[in-house]
């Protein structure tokens, strides 16, 4: 093979990256009195009471860890794509003095851009933005678990047609927790491993969303236990 032909072969590879390349750090490790501010759009708005996610991490560590005192704080915004984190993290996060924050985003910075691409998140605004975000936690003292997006559309084996962008964007959080050595929560590849045995009809909603996009009761505790999962439970 021509060195040239070499050269963009690599590159190429370099491009394609896969849950199973990047090795989580060890769960974070729970400690009397932490408090956990959970970031995100509308589905952590929506997961901060009756059987949303929050409420779920809220009630298993009440009664699995009722002696530490954990605080489980809902900072979601409907709407909310990575940019809006980065103008109201020191307001709704920071000021608030968490020791733990997961950041839940990235659904609506794929969404918005379907129709006017102008309405999106860029690429490199949507890793720029998330490393600012994450860099101001850290540096008030808190640990971070940064979450992928999830679904738009619960059809399995890529056949959504936002799949392609929305797997390009959980590359980008699997790319920025690997280089900050923060410990990632892979939701998407949570989602896809559930749809594929779960959704046999070929569904587009009703098995982990209302609407393709929003949790029903079955979607708030896979994305609760899964965070559970990175929180050592």
């Amino acid at each position: 093979m021509p060195r040239s032909a070499s050269l963009v072969l690599a590159a190429l590879t370099m491009t394609i990256i896969t849950p199973s390349l990047f090795a989580d750090p060890s769960p974070v490790t729970l400690k009397k009195e932490d408090r956990i501010v959970f970031l995100g759009d509308s589905i952590t708005q929506g997961g901060n009471g009756g059987k949303g996610y929050i409420q779920v991490i809220r009630n298993q560590l009440a009664e699995k860890k009722k002696d530490l005192g954990i605080e489980c704080v809902g900072a979601g915004i409907s709407g909310n794509k990575v940019p809006d984190l980065q103008r109201r993290v020191d307001k709704d996060v920071i000021a608030k003095k968490p020791t733990i924050v997961v950041i839940y985003i990235g659904i609506n910075d794929v969404w918005h851009g379907e129709s006017n691409p102008k309405n999106g998140t860029t690429p490199e605004v949507f890793e720029s933005g998330l490393k600012e975000v994450i860099g101001k936690c850290t540096k008030a003292g808190a640990q971070v678990i940064l979450c992928t997006p999830t679904v738009i559309g619960e059809l399995p084996g890529g056949a959504n047609k936002l799949d392609a962008k929305l797997d390009e964007y959980a590359n980008i959080s699997r790319k920025v927790a690997k280089e900050l050595n923060l410990n990632l929560c892979d939701l998407r590849n949570a989602f896809v491993d559930h749809l594929k045995e779960g959704n046999k009809d070929k569904k587009e909603s009703g098995i982990l969303t209302t609407d393709r996009v929003h949790l029903n009761d079955a979607g708030n505790r896979l994305v609760a236990m899964t965070i559970l999962k990175s929180l050592g439970e």
